[in-house]
């Protein structure tokens, strides 16, 4: 999700998954607008209560489209102040610590199920959301698997979680690499044969040990103990060929050539592909869903319930809504959306890229990212916490 998300978490393809998902920020990262090292988190007395003219948004890095926020502020007349999050516990640790300061935030739907049984969301007030019909109501359906009757957010972006590479560095290496498998990250015997040019992985826990249990032929969801002790000693044995652990900084390694494989979000992946095109140095990325299966994640637009500008998150996310506004997110950042209206005004090149809006019979093999239970994910947490230093 995305984000970078971890975009979702992101779910910006981000995370996908979709961060991605890296809340699917990188909610996907998954992506947004401007420069997102430059950002900063909205001053503590930027609120402006219920008057319509201040809008405090938290969103995955570079996860919006280069007119989003400006085209908003010009048709309503509300300031938006935006900080930048790039992994899903990130954005989680402000909201239960309670008092963020935001208006909209972009959680990733396995994370954003948990976070409204901690009561942090606001319920929305479907009366005030007039193009809530544009949604697609399939995506509705399974994002209600999260969010029972979609009834504390909408989809903001969708995607997969899957591996973006460079054939022909890999292949200089292993001529024979399986390209379309997760073995190419998690089997040691071919890790450490394509290590040389660079291996990326997710800094996103939750998602991560999908790929592996995917790998490993199990419920990408399990929540059993066996289970997450064979995924360990999975990452353990491939730990000394990972280069990067990181849920934003693999679409530009990717894009220039610094890195050959990264486990990452669809959207993340095709924004390197276009990045390596149109610098035209022979660098040709590829995005593949592993065979053995991976997961389906969804960017989520949500009201923290201690919103300060609530009127002005209704305008946001209506405003998002908007078919126009919509397909230009997915046009520029290259993340599939779940508007049915703003299909027709999505390119040809983006909803025809099966890396994008993927083919019926891939789509039969991903898996929703449920919520993990608060035992899974502190046991999933301290796994990880080894894994990336090492021990």
């Amino acid at each position: 999700m995305r984000p970078f998300a971890q975009q979702k978490g992101k779910h910006l393809m981000g995370s996908v998954r979709r961060m991605a998902i890296l809340v699917l920020g990188c909610v996907f990262t998954l992506s947004a607008c401007g420069n997102h090292k430059s950002a900063s988190e909205p001053a503590p007395g930027s609120a402006d209560t219920d008057s319509g003219k201040v809008l405090n948004l938290y969103i995955w890095s570079d996860y919006l489209a280069a007119n989003t926020l400006s085209d908003f502020e010009k048709q309503t007349g509300i300031k938006v102040h935006v900080a930048y999050f790039d992994t899903n516990e990130t954005l989680e640790t402000k909201l239960l610590a309670g008092s963020s300061g935001y208006d909209v935030v972009v959680p990733t739907a396995s994370y954003f199920e948990r976070q409204i049984k901690a009561g942090v969301y606001l319920p929305i007030d479907k009366s005030k959301l007039s193009n809530l019909k544009n949604m697609d109501p399939q995506l509705m359906s399974k994002v209600a698997l999260h969010d029972p009757d979609n009834a504390h957010g909408i989809i903001y972006t969708w995607g997969t979680n899957g591996i973006g590479y460079n054939g022909k560095m890999i292949k200089e290496l292993l001529p024979d690499a399986p390209l379309d498998s997760w073995r190419l990250v998690f089997d040691p015997a071919i890790a450490s044969k394509v290590a040389k040019c660079g291996i990326s992985v997710l800094d996103s826990p939750a998602e991560m040990m999908r790929a592996v249990y995917s790998y490993l032929g199990k419920d990408p969801n399990s929540q059993k103990p066996d289970d997450l002790v064979q995924a360990e000693a999975v990452l353990s044995k491939i730990r000394p060929y990972i280069r990067n652990i990181n849920s934003s900084e693999y679409i530009e390694a990717l894009a220039n050539g610094d890195l050959c494989i990264a486990v990452g979000y669809n959207g993340d992946v095709m924004q390197a592909r276009d990045r390596a095109r149109e610098a035209n140095k022979g660098i040709e990325i590829k995005y593949s869903v592993p065979k053995e299966g991976s997961i389906l994640w969804f960017d989520m637009l949500a009201i923290p319930k201690d919103a300060p500008n609530k009127v002005s998150a209704y305008a946001f996310l209506n405003y998002i809504m908007t078919p126009q506004v919509i397909a230009d997110v997915s046009n520029f950042k290259r993340y599939a959306n779940g508007n049915t209206a703003s299909q027709p005004l999505v390119m040809d090149s983006v909803k025809n890229d099966p890396g994008i809006y993927p083919p019926l019979e891939q789509r039969q093999k991903l898996a929703v990212q449920l919520a993990d239970s608060a035992d899974q994910t502190r046991a999933i947490t301290r796994v990880w916490q080894k894994f990336k230093t090492g021990q």
